[in-house]
């Protein structure tokens, strides 16, 4: 359902992007380790190497068709085994609440046992379980995604883990993007975000939202101090009945109290669900899902878009090093690749516009991504506050990546809580 709105001039709108580009442009790279350029460069060669006969295991924290972050995971793992040959065993739904007797140490010395010659820990509920194991088989090669025992800069540094690695995404960039989208189509200024729990990882994420949907309001001409950003954390990456909030009710209460459009942030797709069910009854609400690149098909017609992971890539230069046994246990944290951030061979972020987002919001968005690609937006800037009026960033000062992935609070104008 693509809503006819009141657009100034689509060429005044970019004239204005570019106005606050240049007050937002920073001259620092991005500082990607060098491990995952390397492992970009190795996954757009023509062929790769031969799997056959090996076995890699996957291990997930929800289902593995849950049309977000599970899935996402999940078909990484198809992709690995289509461009290699390996085989893939998967268990899903690795988590307390569903399976309450199984750890993730158990899970591991089950796939060992069943001819996995290596391991992917997929979610950063699995840090202990996943240390663990790796300790128990020091001649395995493990991933654990989203984590930092890898990092030398890192606060969970493990250097004796040679074995377990660490990847991730920068999907602060896919967050912006979502938040520009939400904001160019808000039509009440309030726009929530649907959180799972609060951690480092989730308040950068959230922050991110908040920067880009700042941004793309004030380019459109609007008055900041009309523009609301409200986060509800739920508990956990996803619904659990009686113990998380459910999120189709957080989501219904954030409509209702005005909110126009709803960002989510947790592994599955309610919020983008109750927005279609309740556009079907008549009102102008929109959302945005996470995680999965399919995702808008829930509801397509108020999906703004999607900000999705795309982990087929960094998993087969993982396989790759396995099978050339140069395997090393790297910190990589990889942005879009900017020439073409929907590459299935090369981009860890994509961004797909959904039909809910007019064509006018469409053209803006595009060009804010051309900004962030091209380093003329730079959003973590200062000078940026934390929530209780703490300095998170001085004026001018570009944010680093332990700046930004050790985030201790939400920023400053941003409502809703920091810790839980």
């Amino acid at each position: 359902m693509k809503q006819q709105r009141r657009w100034f001039g689509l060429l005044g709108l970019m004239a204005a992007l570019a106005m606050v580009a240049a007050a937002c442009s920073s001259s620092s790279d991005d500082t990607t380790t060098t491990a995952a350029a390397a492992a970009a460069e190795t996954t757009t060669t023509a062929a790769s190497m031969s799997g056959d006969g090996v076995t890699f295991g996957m291990i997930m924290v929800g289902p593995e068709n849950d049309r977000g972050w599970s899935q996402a995971h999940f078909e990484a793992g198809k992709y690995v085994e289509e461009k290699t040959g390996a085989t893939m065993i998967s268990l899903d739904s690795v988590n307390p609440s569903a399976r309450p007797e199984t750890s993730v140490e158990q899970v591991v010395d089950d796939m060992i046992e069943q001819g996995a010659s290596f391991i992917f820990a997929t979610s950063d509920d699995m840090r202990d379980g996943i240390e663990a194991a790796a300790v128990t088989h020091p001649d395995v090669p493990m991933i654990w995604s989203t984590g930092d025992s890898a990092w030398e800069e890192g606060e969970a540094y493990r250097a004796d883990l040679p074995n377990l690695g660490n990847i991730m995404g920068k999907m602060t960039y896919g967050k912006m993007m979502a938040g520009c989208a939400a904001a160019l189509t808000s039509e009440t200024g309030k726009i929530a975000y649907l959180g799972p729990l609060i951690n480092d990882e989730t308040r950068r994420l959230a922050s991110a939202l908040y920067l880009g949907a700042q941004y793309c309001w004030e380019a459109s001409g609007k008055d900041i101090a009309d523009l609301t950003v409200e986060v509800s954390w739920i508990g956990f990456w996803f619904n659990i009945p009686g113990v998380t909030l459910d999120p189709t009710e957080v989501t219904n209460a954030f409509f209702d109290g005005g909110a126009d459009v709803v960002v989510s942030g947790i592994d599955t797709t309610e919020a983008l669900v109750v927005a279609g069910q309740r556009a079907a009854a008549g009102e102008s609400v929109w959302a945005v899902p996470y995680d999965f690149v399919g995702s808008c098909s829930e509801a397509p017609e108020v999906c703004l878009g999607v900000p999705y992971f795309n982990w087929g890539p960094s998993y087969l230069g993982v396989t790759e090093s396995v099978l050339s046994d140069s395997f090393a246990a790297t910190f990589e944290w990889i942005p879009p690749d900017w020439a073409d951030i929907n590459n299935r061979d090369s981009s860890m972020i994509g961004w797909i516009n959904g039909d809910g987002l007019s064509s006018d919001a469409a053209a803006v968005v595009d060009e804010f991504i051309t900004g962030l690609g091209d380093g003329s937006i730079n959003l973590f800037v200062g000078p940026l506050n934390y929530q209780d009026g703490s300095v998170f960033l001085e004026d001018g000062e570009v944010g680093t990546d332990p700046q930004i992935w050790y985030m201790k609070q939400l920023l400053e104008g941003m409502e809703g809580a920091s810790s839980a």
